[in-house]
């Protein structure tokens, strides 16, 4: 990334040095979607990515954070509803199996671990594939 780099404070000549993502979620169609604003001093109109809607609203952008398969385990809650892109991600649903278990008194023992980390992994149909 060479001639990119910039002092610590230093813009780029008349405009800033930052070009951020920022959330927003429609109002008119209620799903979320991303924009990059160039100019911050001049953000113009953003419009939904989906239906084209100008009634929009800023949202906090999500963000990461690292823990532990039982920190996940414990503090995950499987009575409250989950958006649909919690479920796209196949370790999401293996954590809602394991949790759920759990919190049933259920112990399936080893072997059931092992099929949800197979699914979670994607790795459960490789031994149909054969």
């Amino acid at each position: 990334m060479r001639g990119l780099r910039r002092k610590e404070g230093e813009k780029a000549k008349g405009r800033d040095s930052a070009m951020p993502i920022y959330e927003y979620q429609c109002n008119r169609c209620r799903r979320e979607f991303s924009c990059l604003l160039v100019h911050l001093e001049h953000p113009g109109m953003v419009n939904c990515s989906f239906c084209n809607s100008e009634d929009v609203k800023r949202v906090l952008s999500s963000f990461s954070v690292h823990q532990t398969e039982e920190s996940r385990l414990s503090s995950f809650d499987t009575s409250k509803p989950q958006g649909f892109d919690f479920y796209k991600d196949s370790r999401n649903v293996g954590l809602f199996a394991k949790k759920k278990m759990r919190d049933l008194g259920v112990d399936l023992g080893p072997k059931m671990d092992e099929i949800v980390e197979k699914g979670r992994s994607g790795k459960i149909l490789d031994d149909y594939q054969k």
